[in-house]
Parts: structure tokens; C-alpha cells; sequence
């Protein structure tokens, strides 16, 4: 099974944050689907994520990542020196999560937000599920 990373399909910032990742990810270590649609709604069943869950969140190897150690596992996975930030991990989740959940609850105010979710390029669809 791929790593899949779910995210806010209705985020501009989300959106930024799944080009960027595409663009550092040349091996296509990880799928997409946005949590609102068909696939994103079964794989928050199947894995009993929260509907209410105001995170990014990844499955990998069965297992699922929100909040920092969602984010801190995308780097692992980049090219360049994003995986250096990987470090980041020694720090407590505790205050990890506190800078997550900021941005998160002012992640529209911030970077606002759309109406229905982006349709990927033809060159990245086969990324999204």
C-alpha cells in the first residue's frame, strides 16, 4: 500500500503544502486524496480517524500520522534538505502539536478558502486517488 496523505481538499493552504510536497517527492513516495471525497472518507473509516480531525493526516504502512508527526514524516521522505527537519522530532509532541494546531485553526483566515477542491494537473492525476 502506498502512503497516502490526506488533506483538506477545501484548503488553499493544504493545496500549497500537496504542491509542494509533489515537487520534492520525485520518487512518488506518496498518493493524495482529500478527506471530503469518496476514497477520503472511507480511509478515515477503515483506520477510525475523527471526522472532526482539523489535521493533515498520513497513512503509511498501515499506521496513521496527524498533527507534527504527520508533517514530520512527509519530510522524512523529501528530497533536498527537508529531511533534516526531521530532527524536529525531539522535540515534544506536546509543543509540537501547539504550533500545528495554530496554524490549522488559522489556516483559512490565513490562506482561505475554496469552494470545491482542485483538479490536479494530468502530468500528477495518477498521484491522486
Amino acid at each position: 500500500m502506498p502512503a497516502i496523505i490526506l488533506f483538506d481538499g477545501e484548503c488553499n493552504f493544504c493545496d500549497a503544502s500537496v504542491q509542494f510536497i509533489i515537487k520534492r517527492d520525485p520518487k512518488g513516495y506518496f498518493q493524495f486524496a482529500a478527506q471530503q471525497s469518496e476514497i477520503g472518507e472511507e480511509l478515515k473509516r477503515q483506520y477510525a480517524i475523527p471526522e472532526a480531525m482539523d489535521s493533515l493526516v498520513v497513512v503509511d504502512q498501515h499506521k496513521v500520522y496527524n498533527s507534527s508527526d504527520a508533517a514530520l514524516h512527509i519530510t522524512k521522505h523529501l528530497s533536498g534538505l527537508w529531511g533534516f527537519l526531521y530532527v524536529l522530532k525531539l522535540v515534544p509532541k506536546r509543543l509540537r502539536d501547539i504550533v500545528y494546531k495554530f496554524v490549522a485553526k488559522n489556516r483559512y483566515a490565513w490562506f482561505g478558502k475554496k469552494d470545491s477542491c482542485s483538479i490536479p494537473s494530468p502530468e500528477i492525476r495518477n498521484r491522486f486517488l
